[in-house]
């Protein structure tokens, strides 16, 4: 493995871009954080109470799982590569059992 004045295929570089070092520093600014800046109007929030009340239950569990109820459905066919059809019929179930590539 070589690094520095080669690229990843084996060729020397004609210009080294390692050893260019810049020597121009930013200057130092200290970061004044002013704490007297009012809120934005209507931002007081001092009249606004927690929640205290144990009593409510929430529910987070686990949603259930959709199922279908229906009676127009009969069954699910798949017609060409893993593209699945509703059959509502019984004989769109016999057409897509005849159906050829």
């Amino acid at each position: 493995m070589q690094y520095g004045n080669y690229y990843a295929n084996g060729r020397k570089k004609k210009y080294n871009a390692w050893s260019t070092k810049k020597s121009i520093k930013p200057a130092f600014v200290e970061l004044v954080v002013e704490t007297t800046l009012p809120l934005r109007p209507g931002a007081d929030t001092s009249h606004i109470k927690s929640v205290s009340d144990t009593s409510t239950i929430y529910n987070c569990g686990k949603a259930d799982r959709p199922v279908y109820t229906g009676t127009l459905v009969k069954g699910i066919s798949t017609l060409h590569k893993s593209n699945a059809v509703p059959i509502i019929s019984q004989q769109d179930a016999i057409d897509h059992a005849n159906m050829r590539r």
